[in-house]
This record gives C-alpha cells, sequence and structure tokens, in this order.
C-alpha cells in the first residue's frame, strides 16, 4: 500500500438506518429488518470499493435506528467526529420525513426504500424525497423493480448498482473537499484552461488553489533541497528501464551531444522529485533542515506550466510528468499522481474526476486530428477496418502521458488494460516501460532539450474521454465520450503517426456512436469538443461521470451515455421532461455544492 499523501483521513459513507418512530409495537417489530438492511450495505461497499490507496471503503453506522429528531441529531454529531462525506438512509417501512432526514448541507445523500408490501418503505422514499427537494437538498433515490420479502437480507442488482455508482461519485466529491490544486507556473502559451479560476475550484470542488513560480524548483536543485539519495536511486532506476531512443526528431544541428543528453536525463529525474515534493511534501526534507519545504501543498492535483519559458531554457517536463502520473517508479508499484500538461486545470480536473472513480491513471492527451475513412485511404491507400472504419481521433501529447496508458496490462480475461496500482504486477509496469521509448524533445518545440515519451496504446481497450470546460455565463460544463482504443495496420499508422509528432504517445480513438447530433458520426465528436485536451480513463465510466457531475451541480453538456444508465438526484425530474435540459436547470438553480 502506498503511504499517506494528503492532510486528513479517507471520507467514510455513514449508514443511516431509519424506522417507524411510534413504539410499542410497531417500531420494535422493525428494529432488526431495518439494522439488517444497513448491515447489508455496510458489507456490499466494504467487501467492493476501495480508497486511492487500496484499503477498503470504511462505514459508520448510526448508534440506533433513527425514529425521531433527537436520533437523527445523535446520527449527525457521530458522523461529523467520524467524518462522514457521503450518507446513505436505509429503511424498510414508513418514517417521520423531516425528522429522520439528512439535513447536513455539504454531506451528498442517497435513500434506499424497501420494496416491500408488509411496510411502505417506497412510501417513506417519495415523501423523505420531497422534504430534499422542498428544503434545497436534493438526495438520490433508491428503489429496486422488483417487490422483496420481509425477512430478506439480499440486495437486489439494481439497487446493487445505484448504491455503487452513488458511493463511488459520492466518495469522490468528499475526498476532493479540503485538498488543493497546485499550479507550478501559470498560464501556458494563452491555454484558457490553465488560466486557473480559483472560484470554480473553492464553490464547486471545495478546494483550494496553490502556486508556485516554476523557479522554484531551479532553487531546490540549486540549493540541494531534495533526497539525494533518493535521486541516485531514481537516476540508475531511469537509465536501467527508460530505453533511450534515438533522436528522430531534430536536425543534425539540433541535436545534443552524449554528455548533453547525460545532463538532460540527471535534470528531468530530479524535476520529478521535486514537482512530486512541492505537491505532497516530503519528510526527507524536515530531516535535511528544510522543514518548509518538507510541507508539501496537499495537492490531490496539480499541473506544470512549462512553455514556453521553461522549455526554451530548461529541459522539458514531460519525463517528470509521465512517470508522476504512471502507477510505478523508482519506489516500485505506487499510486498514481495527478499532473496536468501545460497547467490546463481544466484538464487536470477531469483527470481527477476519472482517477477518483476507478482509481486508474488517467492520459492527458491533445485531441489532435480526426481522420476519415476518406482521407485514411487517400494518405495511406488502405481502408479503416472494425471499430476503426467509421473514422479516428488521434490523441497524442508531448509525451507526458500516463505510461500505463499502452495498456500493456491484462484485465482477467487477458485483455488490454490499466489498472489499480494493487492489481498491477511487476511484470505489467516492465512491459509498460519496454513498450515505452524516450525519444529526445523537438528542439525546435522545446529549445531546452528533453526527452518525450512514445508509445502506441494497445487496441480493443473499452475507454471514457471527458473534458470539463468553463463557459462565462453559465459556468462549468462536462463532456463524455465513450468508446474504445484501436490498432492500425502497422503501415497505416506509421504514415498517419509520422505526419505529427513521431516522437510522442499515441492513443487511436474510436468513440460509440448514437442518434444524437454530437454523435450521429466521429467528425461530429471531434467537432463539438470544447477544448484542444482531453483526459481519457479505462473502462465505460460514463455513467459514474454524470452522477459525479450532478452531485457537484455541473451540468453534462455532451455524452453518449445509454439513458436508462444516467443516475441523478430525485429532484431533477421536476425540472423537466429533457434529461439534459433539466440536468442545466437544476445545477443552475441549486448552485455550487459550496457556494
Amino acid at each position: 500500500m502506498t503511504k499517506k499523501r494528503f492532510q486528513g483521513d479517507w471520507p467514510k459513507i455513514g449508514i443511516r438506518p431509519t424506522i417507524d418512530g411510534r413504539m410499542g409495537g410497531v417500531r420494535e417489530s422493525l428494529e432488526n429488518q431495518t439494522m439488517n438492511m444497513a448491515k447489508s450495505v455496510v458489507d456490499l461497499l466494504t467487501s467492493t470499493l476501495k480508497y486511492p490507496d487500496g484499503t477498503p471503503v470504511q462505514c459508520v453506522v448510526a448508534d440506533s435506528t433513527i425514529g425521531r429528531v433527537a436520533e437523527s441529531a445523535a446520527c449527525a454529531e457521530k458522523f461529523r467526529k467520524e467524518g462522514v462525506g457521503v450518507t446513505i438512509t436505509v429503511t424498510p417501512c414508513w418514517c417521520y420525513g423531516s425528522e429522520t432526514m439528512d439535513m447536513e448541507p455539504h454531506t451528498v445523500k442517497a435513500v434506499w426504500g424497501f420494496n416491500g408490501t408488509e411496510r411502505p418503505g417506497a412510501v417513506y422514499l417519495a415523501a423523505v424525497l420531497a422534504g430534499h427537494a422542498q428544503k434545497g437538498l436534493p438526495a438520490f433515490g433508491i428503489y429496486g423493480h422488483d417487490v422483496q420479502d420481509a425477512g430478506t437480507t439480499e440486495i437486489p442488482g439494481d439497487v446493487q448498482e445505484k448504491l455503487l455508482r452513488f458511493a463511488k461519485a459520492g466518495l469522490a466529491v468528499a475526498t476532493m473537499r479540503g485538498k488543493s490544486y497546485l499550479s507550478i507556473g501559470a498560464v501556458c502559451m494563452g491555454i484558457a484552461g490553465s488560466i486557473v479560476n480559483t472560484d470554480f475550484f473553492e464553490d464547486y470542488l471545495g478546494m483550494r488553489c496553490e502556486g508556485v513560480d516554476e523557479v522554484e524548483i531551479i532553487r531546490r536543485m540549486t540549493e540541494g533541497i531534495y533526497d539525494k539519495e533518493e535521486f541516485e536511486k531514481a537516476l540508475a532506476w531511469a537509465k536501467a528501464n527508460c530505453k533511450e531512443n534515438e533522436d528522430i526528431c531534430n536536425r543534425q544541428d539540433l541535436q545534443k551531444s552524449r554528455e548533453g543528453k547525460d545532463r538532460d536525463w540527471e535534470f528531468v529525474v530530479k524535476m520529478a522529485l521535486i514537482m512530486r515534493d512541492l505537491m505532497v511534501g516530503n519528510p526527507k526534507l524536515r530531516e535535511m533542515g528544510f522543514g518548509e519545504e518538507s510541507l508539501g501543498h496537499n495537492a490531490i492535483a496539480g499541473g506544470f506550466q512549462g512553455q514556453r519559458q521553461w522549455t526554451d531554457f530548461y529541459p522539458n517536463g514531460d519525463f517528470a510528468e509521465a512517470i508522476l502520473n504512471s502507477s510505478f517508479d523508482w519506489t516500485g508499484i505506487r499510486a498514481p499522481y495527478v499532473l496536468a500538461t501545460e497547467n490546463d486545470a481544466l484538464n487536470g480536473t477531469a483527470m481527477l474526476f476519472g482517477y477518483l472513480l476507478t482509481n486508474t491513471s488517467q492520459i492527458f492527451a491533445d485531441v489532435r486530428t480526426y481522420w476519415s475513412p476518406e482521407s485514411v485511404e487517400r494518405v495511406t491507400g488502405k481502408k479503416l477496418e472494425g471499430q476503426a472504419a467509421n473514422g479516428i481521433i488521434h490523441l497524442i501529447n508531448s509525451g507526458a502521458a500516463t505510461l500505463d496508458g499502452s495498456a500493456q496490462q491484462k484485465d482477467e480475461d487477458g485483455k488490454p488494460a490499466m489498472k489499480p496500482f494493487w492489481e498491477i504486477s511487476e511484470a505489467e509496469a516492465k512491459a509498460c516501460l519496454d513498450a515505452t521509448r524516450w525519444v529526445p524533445a523537438n528542439r525546435e518545440y522545446f529549445r531546452g532539450g528533453g526527452f518525450s515519451s512514445k508509445f502506441l496504446t494497445r487496441g480493443g481497450m473499452p475507454c471514457t474521454m471527458v473534458r470539463l470546460n468553463l463557459v462565462k455565463g453559465l459556468g462549468p460544463v462536462l463532456q463524455i465520450a465513450e468508446g474504445w482504443s484501436v490498432e492500425l495496420d502497422p503501415a497505416v499508422h506509421k504514415i498517419l503517426d509520422d505526419r505529427t509528432d513521431k516522437g510522442w504517445p499515441t492513443t487511436w480513438f474510436a468513440p460509440r456512436l448514437t442518434g444524437d447530433p454530437n454523435f450521429k458520426d466521429v467528425y461530429s465528436v471531434m467537432n463539438n469538443w470544447g477544448a484542444n485536451h482531453g483526459s481519457i480513463s479505462y473502462g465505460h465510466i460514463g455513467a459514474d461521470l454524470i452522477t459525479l457531475a450532478s452531485m457537484l451541480r455541473i451540468p453534462v453538456c455532451m455524452h453518449n451515455v445509454n439513458e436508462d444508465d444516467i443516475y441523478r438526484p430525485a429532484a431533477w425530474a421536476a425540472f423537466g421532461m429533457d434529461k439534459e435540459g433539466a440536468d442545466y436547470r437544476a445545477c443552475q438553480t441549486y448552485g455550487p455544492l459550496y457556494k
């Protein structure tokens, strides 16, 4: 397991067993069933979900069933002391709605009303959801499709799905709160996403924004504010595991000597150590007499400006970004960091969403080129086939994508995957490293030199591309495109890849097409994408992202998720019959979660 990176403990899920408060026969007859429902939910969540460090999610159950307001208040006090950030209320019966509901404004909430005939659990569910809507505290409703018998402790499949989707998204919300986004540098080449909007982070995510000038990296290098022993270990690891490619990008007069390349390796490895220390701190620095620097910035995500002031003069940040975003380095297999290229904080936020929902590393990429089937055939003389037949999007960035993105890891069926670090074997980590070559940086772009990673993502991997954008007058909006990585004929890949930046990593992406205008063809996906970057997560997680966005009050402007899988707070149904329009109206009405 990885060592603790952030202040505070992981947020817990609070289970609230509510009950009919009428004593003298009614309440007593329901105690066992109500508490058993709570225990079943605890068993499901703790056996299925894990925190980003690989430990099981923790649940806290109220000390007693909740039948009246005094018991509700006692539960709230216990939850405050225990660090609960997500609550699930469960009941098989009628309860007193406004007396038993969760009134804490910043916890995300769900209510499971048992579908049974003996007692009116569904009646309470409807009543308390109405109370939540009336009081402006939106909650997610959970009601099983099929009637269950009173004594059963089994959670139906459709209820499990909603409990898990809600819990994953709720934990992501609670985990972000109180953490930081760290900007190393500032605005990169006028990219809007790197104009970090503190109001967005504070109001919507409950995070603070921290910033340091890039010169801090040079100061720490110059004054020796890094672990020297770890640096030697990291440099030796890089030399042994990071295979340098011949210089395929530069004219002879721009190529560095062997001595120059060796100096670049020392520089970029040192950068990686220092950038990590800036994000999460390093107790070793305190032992060295650097108490202030040892603290870090409590950053759950960050970004590095790089271009151009830095890269016109110093080696680029591609190695540091790629290695930190990966699930392994000189310390072994460990949880990835979230670090955005070009300090694109909005794409960094999208990466953070995907990471917290999946516990897997995220690919940062330019949404670079749409290749139509006709264009590919014209350029290569060959037709696209299989999932690529309708066209493809070239996802590529300057070498900073996670090495996990090479898709050399495998799922239980042997198919390409990106996995939580605790499931990755040493052989899989080595395979990702072996599939990557480090190309001397294109010095027309990066005058200071450095190295960019180059790999090709294996085809057949389900993935979800996501992007957060800010629109003046509207606020944040989220875009989601589920699809697959695709494998091209090697000759086709080489021709297409060589037409752009041939020293960078490539993912060929084919989105799933639907009847929606944004997804009628691959061109429409590319044409309607809201920015130059996207974050790519393993798996089809669009439904989880939609649930998360609704908790944060961020509307979704584009997605190809099946409508039956969309799960938002019950109050969203009051905002109109068009789900996407209702999402916009609800988010506007409720406003940011922490404002």
